[in-house]
């Protein structure tokens, strides 16, 4: 039997622009009084050096804060936390995973907020269905070299709910979690139907990212080429297959909305996969674009212009792997 649910602990893995923000915005509500949970960020330790200096900052059209927060080391993680909030990005879930064992007690639930829906089945796995709670979150943010949470636009939503199999107590953990972000200016919904949610954002995303990605262009320069509207929608209407395959097709006015903003002609908009890539770091082309590809495969679906936008990727991770050894190689001589 679980012990009644005091004071909500919620331990944030990372404190980077997706956690850093989420969890921030808890914090501070926690701080001032207006929400009872305590929160701690899982960090490594060049991060817990700086949030110690600088306090955790953020700058947003919602308001700018500079915040004190406490932070641990993975060593020193023990049984104590209700829920674990994943934020990392799907090429770190590995070592996330490895980080946040310790901490996850008989009772612990976890909740990812990662793109995409290939890691539900690792987290599974790993911790059992019954921990792995259902979430997405729509943000467009970075953390600047100095350390600064910086949102690039209004966007800041949470969306979380129960998957099938969870524990029994995951309903009160979510209402406790609902009841600390109304506190904060982050739209919150506690969804009954969060796969539907997180399916209509993977769905904007996987063609989102597969199109900036592949024209290395913001929407309104895609918008721009003779054939750009037709391809981004034509992208749109693979991941659309792919999501009604599954059991969850796509509202008609979700579609409406995704079809405005791809379709923007003044928009400025890329994808974060697509700073990635041109910044030379990794990126989550196979949790997003390769897997969304097989998804769309499996479900009879043309699948060429997820293909391409994968093949794009891929050849961009050989070339650098091939000029990688070229490089050592020449200064080995």
């Amino acid at each position: 039997m679980v012990a009644a649910i005091m004071s909500l602990k919620i331990l944030v893995v990372g404190a980077g622009a997706t956690g850093g923000y989420f969890g921030g915005q808890l914090a501070q509500a926690a701080q001032s009084g207006r929400a009872d949970v305590a929160v701690t960020f899982l960090v490594r330790p060049k991060r817990a050096a700086i949030l110690k200096e600088n306090g955790l900052r953020i700058e947003s059209p919602h308001g700018n804060f500079t915040l004190a927060v406490r932070t641990v080391q993975h060593t020193e993680l023990k049984w104590e936390y209700d829920l674990v909030l994943l934020t990392c990005k799907a090429y770190d879930l590995e070592a996330a995973i490895l980080s946040v064992y310790p901490a996850i007690g008989p009772d612990t639930l976890i909740l990812p907020i990662l793109n995409g829906l290939a890691h539900f089945d690792r987290l599974d796995a790993e911790f059992g269905a019954r921990r792995v709670l259902g979430g997405c979150c729509h943000l467009n943010g970075a953390l600047t070299p100095e350390g600064v949470i910086k949102l690039l636009s209004d966007l800041h939503g949470i969306t979380f709910g129960t998957r099938a199999g969870n524990a029994a107590h995951a309903q009160t953990v979510l209402e406790k979690l609902q009841a600390a972000f109304e506190q904060t200016p982050v739209r919150v919904q506690h969804s009954e139907t969060v796969l539907q949610a997180i399916w209509e954002k993977y769905a904007f995303l996987a063609a989102f990212a597969a199109m900036t990605c592949l024209m290395r262009a913001a929407v309104g320069d895609i918008m721009a080429a003779d054939d750009g509207e037709t391809l981004m929608l034509r992208l749109l209407t693979e991941c659309e297959a792919a999501a009604q395959h599954a059991g969850y097709p796509l509202r008609p006015s979700v579609m409406a909305h995704s079809r405005k903003i791809l379709t923007d002609k003044s928009s400025l908009m890329t994808a974060s996969m697509l700073r990635d890539l041109e910044s030379g770091g990794k990126t989550e082309g196979e949790h997003i674009v390769n897997d969304m590809r097989r998804r769309a495969i499996a479900a009879g679906s043309d699948a060429t212009l997820l293909a391409v936008a994968w093949t794009h990727l891929q050849a961009r991770e050989a070339r650098l792997a091939r000029e990688r050894k070229a490089a050592s190689n020449q200064t080995l001589l």
